[in-house]
């Protein structure tokens, strides 16, 4: 059994920096050009007000929806840029497939609540493999043991004012691409 202290290898990974930065951003890129109806199944973009700029960020994040409730994992634990700024201001916007939404943020903390988390994650073959991989064994009372590295978030409803959503702004690309498509078609 792990202690307490030891870091698994996914803790000890950097936080993402130039090309991987970028590439994690690529479903930001997709949602601004309309592709949020395909990928919004698998990745939500959750807008948050930056902690030290006051201004929205946009992180394309994978959530998982379990008994109604969406749930983010974050990977990077406490780190997270995202998280940083839901802890500074926990009101936030989150896209996916069905739209946009003003809610509020916040990490799971009760046993309860990390049980029904632990529960969503045993019964999805991705988040056990996630959990076994970073060296985290596969029983509720040791999953409990570890709360305060793994991070959990939810979402609950909010009527106060959240930053605005993602707007498709890139919808002009597909134009570029047919008419590509068109020339390359009508030249051969």
């Amino acid at each position: 059994m792990q202690t307490h202290k030891q870091k698994t290898w996914v803790e000890r990974l950097p936080y993402p920096t130039g090309f991987m930065k970028w590439l994690f951003k690529t479903p930001t890129l997709l949602y601004r050009i309309g592709m949020g109806f395909l990928i919004g199944r698998l990745f939500m973009v959750l807008t948050t007000t930056g902690r030290k700029s006051g201004q929205p960020r946009r992180t394309a994040i994978e959530f998982h929806e379990y008994k109604g409730r969406n749930y983010v994992f974050g990977a990077w634990g406490k780190q997270a840029d995202w998280l940083k700024n839901i802890q500074a201001n926990p009101l936030v916007t989150i896209q996916t497939w069905r739209g946009a939404q003003s809610v509020t943020a916040r990490r799971l903390t009760t046993d309860a609540e990390l049980a029904e988390a632990f529960e969503y994650a045993m019964s999805n073959p991705s988040m056990r493999m996630v959990l076994k991989s970073v060296g985290f064994e596969l029983t509720l009372e040791q999953f409990l043991v570890q709360k305060e590295r793994l991070i959990f978030v939810t979402f609950d409803p909010a009527d106060q004012t959240t930053p605005e959503p993602l707007k498709v702004d890139l919808w002009w690309v597909w134009l570029v691409v047919i008419a590509v498509i068109l020339s390359v078609l009508l030249t051969t």
